[in-house]
């Protein structure tokens, strides 16, 4: 399938047809990963990662949580 580049600002656009984007589970919003290989521009979406912070948080207990851990004296302007 042919189509055009567009001048977005002081970047170039690239209109993905829907049926091309559902095809590789592409949406709004959707990261990608830009690589230059043998002078052929390739796209491929970033799969998001399973992790969320809160969900990590709630694995954190008083049996595995780490002590505190001396990083040296203040530099600068710090106060403790």
């Amino acid at each position: 399938m042919k189509t055009k580049i567009v001048k977005w600002g002081n970047s170039l656009g690239l209109r993905i047809p829907k049926s091309f984007a559902e095809e590789v589970h592409m949406s709004e919003g959707s990261t990608v990963d830009l690589v230059l290989r043998k002078g052929q521009l390739i796209i491929r979406v970033v799969e998001e990662s399973g992790y969320h912070l809160n969900d990590l948080l709630d694995q954190v207990t008083p049996e595995n949580v780490h002590a505190e851990i001396d990083s040296g004296d203040a530099a600068g302007r710090e106060n403790w």
